[in-house]
Order: structure tokens, then C-alpha cells, then sequence
């Protein structure tokens, strides 16, 4: 089996926000998307997804696929691929291009921070999928076993690498920072002891190779940011909150689904809606696996899925200010609108 390492997938969270983020003016708009105008005026909704067609967003193909879009009242929404420099969600909402996107607090909180009118209505990931992977034989199993190590980082994720260890009492001088790309093979060589990872991505790829690893997740070490947000303009929620209501009650279901049935995610993600990515069912399988473990946590077992407590919402904050981005919860956070969904649709509270 061919694995292939994804090269850019870091670009979605990373902290450096000048490329991906572009311009609150509109410059930079999506290619994807170059014509054409918000869809704010009808059913239709355009959706800027984070990065490729593959398995993070199971929860939209179970949607789709089980018409729970259409069930709300509205069409079936166009998913937009995202990914790489000049095609960030932000710029698409900011562009008045897409009505919602995917992305991360790190990556809107710069631009909202530049006068742009945006908020987090809801949160896919509990955690973010940022780790310190090491081999399984020589781990690196907490923040302190750092020190002294070599560390792979890619010049995308410097800043969020820097925001790990100044979350955890450490500095750049505690570890040797060797700088590298996207394919993690100087780890299995025993190039670097240590390197910054996805862990629904290289450790999965990794160990199908034969080489096991071991991860250190950034959100259980100080840095407890949540991903796969869901953002829109504030005046779709100001003057399109039923439609707004309608997309996140299908979001649920849809999740409520992938996360019951990952084997399913997998073949929806490989054989339908990424199908041109020729992803394999096995490993998208097991990464949906991973990926729900991302999703679910004791407070969504409580409060429902894509749901963010205050004291996470408290957490994010704090995490962003340790990024350098100080901002008030207020200001890029508003959960009111899931949770008018949740009150209406008490039934969508599964115990997964």
C-alpha cells in the first residue's frame, strides 16, 4: 500500500496567519469561489471547508448523504475544498464569497483583531490534532521530555511550537528547533527525536508502515485550542438566524452519524464526496477513528456535539493570548445560536 504524507495540511491551523488568512479588505479572494456573490439571499449556502475532501468532514457527508440539509429547509450546500495560501476562510467570508467556514480561533482571531465582523458559532474538534510525534521506542511524553531534543518544525507551525512551550515554562533555548517540511521521514531515521504532527494524520500513516509512534498532544499540554470551528459573519447572525439554525441542527446529525459510524465516514469520504483523492477506505477508517476522538468529550456527551462550554470557550481565550493574540471571548465566540438548536431539538443530545 502507497502511503503519501499530506504536505500542506499544516497551513490550516498554523498560527501564521499573513497567508492564509489574507486581507479583512478582500484582497486575496478564493479562487474557488471568484464569481459570483454571498448566497445570504436564498437557501443556497456555500461552504469554505479547511483543507481537502477527505475524512475531517464526515459529519457534512453524512448530511448530505442522509438529505438532513433538505430536512431543515435548505438546499444542499456546496462544499468549497480549501487548503493552502490564498484560500482561507476568512478571506472567503470576509470577501462576502462563502456564507460559513471551517478553520480554527487561531487563524480568526488575527483578522477579527483587524476590525473584521466575524464568530465561532460552533466547534467540531474539542481539541486541535497538533502533537509532538516521537518513535514508540524513544517517546517524548510530556512537554519536559523536550528538553535537550531535537524537534522537527515546520517554518508554518514555528509560532505555534513556540506557543507549546511557552505554555508549558519552557523556552526555544530548551530544545534544538531543526527546521524541516511536511514529510515526517527524518523521524524514522532518527534524524530528530521529536516533530510536529496531525494525530489523525502522520502517526496513522506512520505506524501502517511499520514504524509505531508515540504523541503528545498539544490541547492536553496548555494549549487546549479547539479546530474545525464553524464561522460566519456577524450579520448572518443577526439577520439570518433561522437559516443559520437550520445548517447547524443537519451539522449535528451529520456528526451524530460519523461519529457512530466511522467505517461509513471512510467510505463516504473515499468513495463519494473525496473520490477524486483516491483515499483509502482502511486509513481513512482509522483516522476517522482518531478524529472522533477529537469530537467527543465529556462535555459533549453532556451538552451535545460541535457544543463549547464556557470555561473552553475561557481556555481558548487564554490559549490565544499565550499565541499573542489577546482578544475577549466575546469578540469571536457566540455559542447562543446551537444553543437555541439544542433547546428546540432536545433529541439531537445523543449519548455517543
Amino acid at each position: 500500500m502507497t502511503h503519501t504524507f499530506d504536505r500542506r495540511s499544516f497551513l490550516r491551523y498554523s498560527l501564521i496567519a499573513g497567508g492564509a488568512v489574507g486581507t479583512v479588505g478582500g484582497a486575496g479572494v478564493l479562487a474557488a469561489c471568484s464569481s459570483g456573490s454571498s448566497s445570504s439571499s436564498s437557501d443556497a449556502v456555500k461552504v469554505q471547508l479547511s483543507w481537502i475532501k477527505n475524512i475531517e468532514f464526515a459529519g457534512e457527508y453524512h448530511a448530505l448523504s442522509n438529505g438532513y440539509y433538505k430536512a431543515a429547509g435548505l438546499s444542499d450546500p456546496e462544499l468549497i475544498t480549501g487548503g493552502g495560501a490564498g484560500t482561507g476562510v476568512e478571506t472567503g467570508l470576509t470577501s462576502n464569497k462563502v456564507w460559513i467556514g471551517m478553520t480554527a480561533p487561531q487563524l480568526t482571531a488575527p483578522v477579527i483583531l483587524k476590525g473584521a465582523k466575524l464568530k465561532t458559532v460552533a466547534a467540531t474538534y474539542q481539541k486541535n490534532p497538533f502533537c509532538i510525534m516521537s518513535d514508540a521506542k524513544r517517546p517524548i511524553n510530556t512537554p519536559a521530555d523536550m528538553k535537550g531534543k531535537k524537534i522537527g518544525v515546520q517554518a508554518s507551525n514555528e509560532n505555534v511550537f513556540r506557543a507549546l512551550l511557552t505554555a508549558n515554562n519552557l523556552s526555544e533555548s530548551d530544545v534544538e528547533k531543526i527546521t524541516v517540511q511536511y514529510d515526517p521521514t527524518p523521524l524514522t531515521k532518527g534524524e530528530v527525536d521529536g516533530w510536529v504532527a496531525y494525530s489523525t494524520n502522520e502517526p496513522i500513516t506512520l505506524a501502517a508502515n511499520g514504524f509505531p509512534t508515540a504523541t503528545l498532544l498539544f490541547a492536553d499540554h496548555n494549549l487546549p485550542l479547539v479546530a474545525e470551528t464553524l464561522v460566519v459573519r456577524q450579520e448572518t447572525i443577526d439577520n439570518e438566524r433561522d437559516k443559520l439554525k437550520k445548517f447547524l441542527k443537519a451539522e449535528v446529525q451529520g456528526w451524530n452519524d460519523a461519529v457512530a459510524n466511522p467505517q461509513k465516514s471512510a467510505e463516504l469520504a473515499a468513495n463519494v464526496y473525496g473520490k477524486t483523492l483516491k483515499l483509502d477506505v482502511a486509513d481513512q477508517t482509522k483516522e476517522a477513528t482518531a478524529q472522533n476522538e477529537l469530537v467527543v468529550s465529556a462535555d459533549t456527551k453532556a451538552n451535545g456535539l460541535l457544543t463549547m462550554t464556557d470555561a473552553l470557550i475561557e481556555q481558548n481565550i487564554e490559549a490565544l493570548a499565550k499565541a499573542g493574540y489577546t482578544i475577549a471571548a466575546a469578540d469571536i465566540f457566540d455559542m447562543s445560536v446551537l444553543g437555541e438548536v439544542y433547546a428546540e431539538n432536545p433529541d439531537l443530545k445523543k449519548s455517543v
